[in-house]
């Protein structure tokens, strides 16, 4: 279906901007009135363009819709009278729309997971697949609760990732800044100084005025090195499955970072998949779903030859195992819990024990890599001053007053 981007005013003349599918320009004004919007004027553009013009959807806004549509389901309002009342407040532009596609599409016939597998980039697989489930089990408020916790908590869990990744990442700049600074700048200088007086400099000088030389006379190249190497590795992983499957190994095999950036993926996992499992989603399903979020190609692999060892016949606490990425206390918890039939519950213990060992894994790391990246930046900065201050030091010792 074609694409647009219009230009239109709402019921009290303000205007409003944003990108909708139609059929043809009637279409179009006909989708914007049902939304309370008046055409004033359009053109077709491309799907892309369409998507980028109506602003992009938040995992806040998921979690509105949830939580609404959850009250709406539990108080019995039909779900399509409930996407119109959410179509008319909604704020975001791009959000309205996909609204107005899939009261539409209900209207047509559709249920709702159908809608919203039409619109994949509001709605993922995991969204879609509870939907379903919950459609089908009859459980369909207690899956638009739960997918609001795991919004909020995927929402949190990607600061925490962020928040334990900047730090370093400044940390890094700055580094680099102060030493360019005192190579290209102060250094120099200094030389000047020294080779003036004819003066036989110790071997860590000659070391510092060398690497000085070689930065005041390769800035640019060795400026745009990382620049290269970024871009190169960013296209190499995009276009090679197997470079993609080694930069996500080395990934987990960083010192400090890597560890942590594994139980991450592993807490993303064991919740999306409890919370598939406990909406009525088979073991073999969630763990083919919970493949695409991971994120992570290593761990991808090792989910699916798990899923292969329990197609054909091995429990899931031995074919969990055999990964090698679970950590002891996980598999017992979850032996206990296939055990005894209550696996939701165990799955339930086994997040909790992630989000809180993620949690405190990232206050662990911020703490060790501060004091680290202090004592590098302290140790570099030490070496200027001692090859610098050495010779200084023999002047002043040389001279008679």
């Amino acid at each position: 279906m074609p694409s647009f981007q219009y230009k239109a005013i709402d019921k009290t003349g303000q205007p409003a901007r944003g990108g909708l599918e139609a059929v043809n320009e009637v279409d179009l004004e006909l989708r914007l009135r049902r939304m309370g919007l008046d055409l004033i004027t359009c053109k077709q553009v491309d799907r892309q363009t369409s998507i980028a013009s109506g602003g992009s959807i938040t995992r806040q806004d998921l979690v509105n819709f949830c939580f609404d549509m959850e009250q709406m389901v539990r108080s019995g309002i039909p779900i399509i009278d409930g996407l119109r009342d959410m179509r008319d407040t909604i704020d975001t532009p791009r959000f309205r729309e996909v609204l107005t596609a899939m009261t539409e599409e209900m209207e047509a016939g559709s249920v709702l997971s159908q809608c919203m597998a039409a619109h994949p980039d509001a709605f993922d697989k995991v969204f879609v697949s509870l939907i379903r489930a919950g459609e089908q089990s009859g459980q369909l408020p207690e899956v638009f609760r739960n997918l609001a916790d795991t919004i909020r908590w995927q929402d949190e869990l990607i600061s925490q990732t962020r928040r334990l990744l900047m730090y370093p990442a400044l940390t890094l700049v700055v580094v680099l800044g102060v030493m360019a600074a005192l190579l290209i700048f102060l250094v120099p200088q200094i030389a000047q100084l020294f080779k003036s007086m004819g003066m036989d400099l110790p071997p860590q000088t000659r070391a510092l005025l060398a690497v000085s030389g070689f930065a005041k006379d390769f800035w640019l190249p060795i400026l745009l090195a990382p620049v290269i190497a970024i871009v190169t590795l960013t296209v190499t992983v995009r276009r090679s499955g197997k470079a993609a499957y080694l930069w996500d190994y080395a990934k987990l095999r960083l010192p400090v970072i890597g560890p942590i950036l594994q139980k991450i993926i592993l807490s993303r996992f064991t919740n999306v998949f409890g919370l598939m499992y406990r909406s009525g989603i088979t073991v073999l399903e969630g763990i083919r779903i919970s493949e695409e979020v991971v994120g992570n190609r290593v761990v991808a692999d090792g989910l699916n030859r798990a899923a292969q060892q329990i197609a054909a016949g091995d429990g899931m606490t031995e074919s969990f195992s055999n990964l090698g990425l679970f950590p002891p206390l996980v598999i017992r918890m979850l032996r206990v819990g296939e055990t005894t039939g209550a696996l939701d519950v165990a799955l339930g213990n086994i997040t909790y024990f992630y989000n809180r060992d993620v949690k405190d894994s990232v206050d662990k790391g911020m703490k060790m890599l501060g004091p680290a990246l202090t004592l590098i930046l302290g140790g570099m900065i030490a070496f200027v001053i001692w090859a610098v201050l050495g010779p200084v030091y023999d002047i002043l010792g040389k001279l008679q007053f």
